[in-house]
């Protein structure tokens, strides 16, 4: 069981962590930011993002319908991948182990591989597209209703002490 943990771990370690606190107010974002910084973490790891600080593109938020195409194009070009090597993969036992009526040619690897990987790709662009949320969404739309946004970026520790002390301002997330 102990070899068990070695499995889990990742090849690339992150080298910078996130935590987001959503604020009700500018007064309470800027108590919150004060607070963390007589904490000890310094500015430069800080960013209030809201009307009057920083734009949420300044800090790299990204716009949710820039996420949803990035996420499909990604899904789009694995799926179709995929695809393709599957499409490779039939139409070779079709030619070693199947004897049809008709002679396979091997003039159709390459047709089987397009339409494989076109069809891979379509539906992985598809599930790109429409399945999955967006955090940076969510975020937005707290934007939109006034709220504040404080975002603490750095090594793992800083960002865990940035957790607990701002854990008391943050809004409730159950709307």
């Amino acid at each position: 069981m102990k070899n068990s943990r070695r499995f889990r771990k990742t090849k690339f370690k992150r080298r910078s962590h996130l935590a987001i606190a959503v604020l009700p107010d500018a007064e309470a974002a800027f108590a919150a930011y004060r607070l963390v910084q007589q904490h000890g973490i310094s500015p430069e790891y800080l960013a209030i993002v809201g009307k009057g600080y920083n734009s949420p593109e300044w800090v790299g938020l990204l716009k949710p319908m820039q996420i949803t195409f990035r996420q499909a194009r990604s899904m789009a070009i694995a799926t179709g991948g995929l695809g393709a090597i599957a499409g490779f993969l039939i139409i070779l036992t079709l030619k070693v182990w199947w004897v049809p009526p008709i002679d396979l040619s091997w003039a159709l690897f390459p047709a089987a591989i397009l339409v494989c990987g076109f069809c891979g790709a379509v539906v992985g662009g598809l599930m790109g597209f429409f399945g999955e949320g967006s955090t940076a969404g969510i975020y937005r739309h707290h934007l939109r209703q006034g709220r504040y946004l404080l975002m603490v970026e750095g090594p793992e520790p800083l960002v865990r002490l940035s957790k607990e002390v701002l854990s008391q301002y943050s809004t409730p997330r159950a709307y």
